[in-house]
């Protein structure tokens, strides 16, 4: 919500650019505070390198443009697909078994996506920018299994720090190659908005890295799931008045976090 206030003055280039940045200050400044000297291991660097570009950078990138052409709320909706894409990769690369609670969730979220896709014309966005959410989604799932064999090396906030600085290596890249260097100026108002973004999801990474050092990871990230029903509360509570919130996009949003709590049940064996 904070970026989306961002955006209203601005542009998802610096959103994206500056909610990385405020990731690589706020992790490396966690990283001096709580990781001790011996315990930075390097060997981490290629898994999260590739995650930071490939799931940080890309997937962020398309994340800010998503909240920009689609609102909020869709966007966090269809962005929670990523488990969808994570299990299906895993089921054909890693050979897992399809059970009830995945056809059942796959179903679910695909009748949640329609109806955000049929909610286009009564909110006031075209259907194909529902392409940029779903290109996010994509990017925060594939980069799953390259985070799981890093983390083997190195801990959950030094990891972190090292996937949010090739993120911010590769969006600094982009944006100068695509030539929107002029892009990154934005006035007061919106910077404090989008830096209060950035701080917001950056910190809610760590709190989920920590989450998973103390918990199981079929608690966690059911709950962690559950984000765009925050969305939703805080669109219905301080509404924007870009793009109404209408029942096709809360029931959308209910089915498709309702999908991700099955698909990310217990797993048979």
């Amino acid at each position: 919500m904070l970026i989306q206030r961002g955006l209203r003055r601005s542009n998802f280039y610096a959103g994206f650019w500056i909610n990385v940045t405020v990731g690589v200050v706020g992790l490396w400044f966690a990283v001096l505070l709580f990781v001790p000297r011996e315990d930075y291991d390097w060997r981490a660097l290629p898994y999260f390198a590739f995650s930071g570009v490939v799931g940080t950078a890309a997937g962020r990138l398309f994340r800010v443009a998503a909240i920009e052409k689609v609102g909020a709320p869709v966007a966090a909706s269809i962005l929670n697909l990523s488990p969808l894409i994570a299990t299906g990769l895993a089921i054909v690369l890693l050979s897992e078994r399809v059970t009830f609670a995945i056809l059942t969730g796959t179903l679910l979220i695909v009748l949640g996506t329609v109806l955000l896709s049929l909610s286009g014309k009564h909110v006031g966005f075209p259907a194909r920018y529902l392409i940029y959410p779903f290109l996010g989604a994509s990017c925060f799932g594939l980069v799953q299994i390259a985070r799981k064999l890093g983390l083997s090396h190195a801990g959950p906030i030094f990891d972190a720090a090292l996937n949010i600085t090739a993120a911010m290596v590769a969006a600094t890249a982009f944006v100068f190659a695509s030539g929107n260097r002029r892009a990154l100026v934005c006035d007061r108002a919106s910077l404090l908005y989008l830096i209060g973004g950035g701080a917001a999801e950056n910190t809610s990474v760590l709190l989920v890295i920590v989450a998973l050092g103390l918990g199981d990871v079929s608690v966690v990230s059911p709950l962690a799931a559950t984000a765009p029903l925050f969305v939703l509360l805080l669109a219905f509570l301080f509404p924007s008045g870009v793009h109404r919130l209408g029942w096709r996009v809360a029931t959308g949003t209910l089915l498709i976090v309702l999908g991700a709590f099955l698909l990310m049940g217990p797993k048979p064996g």
